[in-house]
């Protein structure tokens, strides 16, 4: 068999299936448990610093 025609045969079986599982996997991991209080506050992150006078008080300082 050359080359191309088993990567080919690769890529249209076992590849599909692996990226397939790994893609139902980040969808787990993201939607697990206990993970509501890190998306929670990873969406908060550009409210963090909603005043820019204490933004600008708080660079100085660093």
């Amino acid at each position: 068999m050359e080359t191309y025609s088993f990567l080919r045969e690769l890529a249209d079986s076992w590849a599909l299936l692996i990226l397939t599982l790994i893609f139902l996997g980040v969808i787990a991991w993201a939607y697990r448990p206990g993970s509501r209080a890190l998306h929670d506050d990873a969406a908060d992150v550009p409210f963090r610093n909603n005043d820019p006078d204490q933004a600008r008080q708080d660079g100085a300082h660093q």
